[in-house]
């Protein structure tokens, strides 16, 4: 555990973001999209786990990823950092190294019988957890592993990914309903942002990123994805 210095929120993004494209971690293609297990065309794509292969990255990510939370949340919040497998496991080691407490993991799917069938580790009756992943969309699955925690007694105010999306507005809606606070440090505007700024693409391709992130599912739709989450 070290002291966590309280950077200002727009550089800890600003710097994630430039991490992200230093390790490689993420892509564009507005000519050849990519597409997403929903269905959707997209011209970007992004890997968070590979922050993990690079040290010095990786611990300042946990440093960014603690004080947002200390900042936004509180310093007494938490009971347990629970990870959702698989990419949310090793950064909820990491940050609950970070912050002194335990740590548990969600399983994807329930293993056996019980109430704690999709938990791995301790979680006392009534504790405090955060849920972590690396990146969330639109909350989907992140909600898959704060019910089990909430079905496995635990109480769930508050989630954290490394990477939010950020271009659907069905994501706010959805923490809202579900009552939980999620944090973030970095989004997509944030990287567009860098590769403006570092001249990593030519105008037309980032100008097409821009028009996906303004309207996901209309670029989708235009480029022989779906155009519809329902």
């Amino acid at each position: 555990m070290i002291q966590t210095p309280f950077t200002d929120s727009a550089v800890m993004a600003d710097l994630v973001a430039k991490m992200l494209w230093e390790v490689k971690a993420v892509h564009f293609n507005a000519a050849e999209p990519y597409k997403l297990s929903s269905g959707m065309r997209s011209p970007v794509y992004i890997d968070c786990r590979k922050l993990l292969s690079y040290p010095r990255v990786r611990s300042a990510v946990m440093d960014f990823a603690a004080a947002t939370l200390m900042r936004n949340a509180g310093f007494e919040q938490f009971d347990c950092i629970a990870g959702g497998e698989t990419a949310g496991i090793p950064f909820a080691a990491l940050l609950a190294d970070r912050l002194g407490l335990p740590m548990i993991y969600v399983r994807k799917a329930p293993k056996g019988h019980g109430r704690n069938a999709q938990i791995e580790g301790n979680m006392p009756e009534g504790a405090r957890v955060l849920v972590i992943e690396d990146l969330t969309t639109a909350g989907g699955s992140m909600f898959k592993f704060i019910d089990a925690v909430r079905a496995a007694g635990g109480v769930v105010d508050h989630g954290i990914a490394l990477f939010f999306y950020g271009i659907f507005p069905e994501a706010q809606q959805r923490f809202d309903e579900g009552k939980v606070k999620l944090h973030y440090i970095a989004t997509w505007r944030n990287v567009l942002a860098v590769a403006r700024e570092q001249k990593l693409f030519d105008e037309k391709t980032l100008s097409e990123v821009e028009a996906f992130l303004d309207a996901p599912l209309e670029w989708s739709g235009r480029n022989g994805g779906i155009s519809s989450l329902a």
